[in-house]
């Protein structure tokens, strides 16, 4: 008998639902283990794109949200996941999964339904502060929910807690200052401002930037993910500007290979605050000015919360962005350059570069010996 494991993974909507389970099949990947992953998103969802991206095989099947939804619209996502759930049963009976990690998002509701049916076991991992409906719901009956952080357990209903910290892919930890200038070439004369408006960009940071394109060009490199969305609107906005500001200013619209070596070679991160914030920041020490999204249930407020007690980032409110509140606050920052030295150590101190293989050893546990759950709590 093969001692490979199967090992079904399902998350979706934003990429902070993602990467974490990719992270953990990367890690295995990286350690030579004997793993058979496969990744279970929606059709259309944000995940099937991202996962696209590795070497992970996807299926697809239907879900439906229920947040924020009318009750008709409710009613068709309740068909949707019913749907969803005969679709996942079939698949785990063709796949056999000695266990599923599910980590947030509406699709991996019936995929956690069906794994209950067939009594296969599943692991699901929180990635931000608070679990939203999806998680809260599947961590009901799971056999163990993992956490990021300590401050999290006791707001997690569930039979078994366990803190593995948050997972972040290998290659974050292969990267720092100078090779990650080198690889985009980035001189290391001035600093380096990232900014990152979530998986689909974020119009008021993307506006707020281009308003103080040439102020924050005058002192510092520019690296911007707009989002596919803005792409073309800010590379017309840019391409007006003095050619001095066009060439300290690079547009993306997404970063997939350079995100690593972006984040270690910034000086200060702007973002959105998603449930990445939490672990991809604390894993290279980047300091940072995060600007919470106003949806989700409010999830974004509590992670840059949590990032700005810990002194690691600073917050500002989407609704100052049209005033320059960001632009005034990172100029400040880029001229006090002891304080973005503590913020950076501030985010390091939070890091765990062992959470995914943490995360994995736990999951296999479970697929080994479900009932043998070590450090629960």
């Amino acid at each position: 008998m093969s001692d490979q494991l199967r090992i079904l993974l399902s998350g979706g909507g934003t990429g902070g639902h993602v990467y974490p389970a990719l992270a953990v099949a990367a890690t295995a990947a990286a350690s030579a283990r004997d793993v058979d992953f496969r990744f279970v998103g929606s059709a259309h969802g944000l995940e099937r794109d991202i996962v696209a991206r590795t070497s992970v095989p996807y299926d697809a099947i239907d879900a439906g949200a229920f947040r924020g939804r009318s009750p008709l619209a409710a009613l068709v996502s309740i068909w949707r996941n019913l749907r969803g759930a005969g679709q996942s049963l079939s698949l785990l009976r063709r796949y056999q999964p000695d266990a599923i990690l599910v980590t947030g998002g509406f699709v991996c509701v019936p995929v956690a339904l069906a794994a209950r049916m067939l009594g296969v076991p599943v692991a699901v991992y929180l990635p931000d502060l608070r679990p939203g409906w999806a998680v809260r719901f599947v961590a009901r009956f799971a056999t163990v929910v993992a956490v990021s952080f300590d401050d999290v357990v006791d707001h997690v209903t569930a039979r078994r807690v366990v803190v593995t910290g948050y997972p972040v892919r290998p290659e974050f930890g292969s990267w720092d200052r100078a090779k990650g200038r080198a690889s985009l070439g980035i001189p290391d004369v001035l600093p380096l401002v990232l900014v990152l408006g979530g998986s689909r960009g974020a119009r008021n940071i993307n506006e707020a930037m281009v308003g103080g394109a040439s102020e924050v060009t005058a002192r510092a490199y520019v690296i911007h993910a707009t989002g596919a969305l803005h792409i073309d609107a800010m590379r017309d906005q840019i391409g007006q500007l003095p050619s001095t500001v066009q060439e300290r200013y690079r547009l993306f619209p997404y970063l997939e290979t350079e995100i690593a070596p972006a984040l270690a070679a910034a000086s200060i991160v702007i973002a959105r605050a998603g449930a990445s914030v939490l672990g991809e920041l604390p894993r290279v020490g980047a300091p940072a000015i995060l600007v919470p999204g106003t949806f989700a249930g409010g999830h974004q407020a509590l992670n840059a919360k949590f990032m700005a007690d810990r002194g690691a980032a600073v917050v500002v409110q989407d609704r100052d962005l049209p005033g320059g509140e960001l632009i005034r606050l990172l100029g400040e920052l880029l001229d006090d350059a002891p304080r973005l030295n503590a913020m950076s150590l501030n985010s390091r101190s939070m890091g765990r570069p062992d959470a995914a293989a943490a995360l994995f050893d736990l999951v296999e546990q479970i697929a080994r010996r479900p009932l043998a759950i070590a450090g629960s709590r």
